[in-house]
């Protein structure tokens, strides 16, 4: 079954909240009439009520069936309590003044929102950068117990293959202590799919067939994963070694993971990034996300070249990730 029919079955009656601080953009506002239709996610959009009126409008949508929010109209007692919480919350590093500013930033304001339990979750980066989501992400809600960094994954699908990739959106230099917090992180995502997670460090290596500091980090953020992780996990493996049953046979007989792998944990930002592009563009594979790990609630990071489809999806997995929280 599509990993996202078994989403859908397993939010249907749970009613999680997710805010949508780009409420004015088209994509995200179709992706929230049909999250709101399906009974699967009940969707907060944020925005100017007669820009998000004109955009329905233009649509054919029915936005009163919508919550909607202008935080610019956000009762004063309610913006009083979401101030005092922010200014605690950043431990003398803000001013008040700064504060208020701050909260004039829809994605500050939804970040909040998240933070103080009105809603379970927040899907941005339609409209705005990558930062814009992570900052107030990582200042406000921040990092899990045990994790020090946060990190992107994509879940890869075509047909009935279904993978994780990961980390193709934040950290752009990987050290050994990361990747194996990635390695982690990722396999917590995976089981989340239904997945059962063999977890790939990826390298130009396999078993020492090359040498080098990056062959070694690999090697030795293998050993790190290993030790928090309660699934299968190798390496340093190359890709067709950790893919392709023939190659991981010949190549590391004795592994668990090699030619079985489905979690795939790339050395640094620049060799996921392209990896998971060329799987999409080539391999014909359905990349969602970057899905964000290790956050103690869940936000995700659109791309500003998505569409409702996928706005949808990831409004999905993030409600997903809150069942698990």
């Amino acid at each position: 079954m599509d990993i996202f029919q078994n989403l859908a079955d397993q939010l249907k009656g749970k009613n999680k909240t997710i805010v949508f601080p780009e409420g004015e953009d088209e994509r995200v506002m179709g992706a929230a009439v049909r999250l709101q239709a399906d009974g699967l996610v009940t969707p907060l959009l944020l925005g100017n009520q007669d820009k998000m009126a004109q955009v329905a409008q233009d649509h054919g949508w029915d936005l009163s069936v919508l919550e909607t929010l202008d935080p610019t109209q956000y009762p004063a007692d309610d913006l009083k309590a979401m101030h005092d919480a922010l200014l605690e919350r950043r431990n003398g590093k803000n001013t008040s003044e700064q504060v208020d500013q701050m909260l004039t930033d829809v994605s500050y304001f939804a970040t909040m929102l998240v933070y103080m339990g009105k809603v379970d979750g927040m899907v941005s980066g339609a409209v705005h950068p990558t930062g814009d989501t992570v900052r107030p992400a990582l200042q406000i809600i921040k990092t899990k117990p045990g994790n020090k960094r946060i990190s992107g994954a994509f879940i890869m699908q075509k047909g009935d293959e279904r993978y994780i990739f990961a980390d193709c959106a934040i950290n752009i230099e990987l050290d050994a202590e990361t990747m194996a917090e990635v390695a982690a992180q990722s396999a917590e995502t995976a089981h989340m799919f239904g997945l059962e997670p063999r977890v790939a460090m990826l390298s130009f290596s396999t078993k020492g067939s090359a040498a080098g500091e990056m062959v070694t980090k690999v090697a030795e953020a293998t050993k790190l994963a290993q030790a928090k992780i309660d699934y299968p996990v190798d390496g340093e493996l190359q890709f067709d070694a950790a893919f392709v049953p023939s190659v991981g046979e010949r190549k590391a007989p004795n592994s668990k993971v090699a030619g079985h792998a489905n979690v795939f944990v790339f050395p640094s930002l620049e060799a996921g990034n392209i990896g998971y592009k060329i799987a999409q563009r080539f391999g014909g594979f359905e990349a969602v996300g970057p899905i964000l790990q290790g956050l103690n609630a869940p936000v995700a990071d659109l791309s500003r070249g998505t569409n409702e489809d996928e706005v949808y999806k990831v409004a999905l997995i993030t409600a997903a990730q809150a069942l698990e929280d």
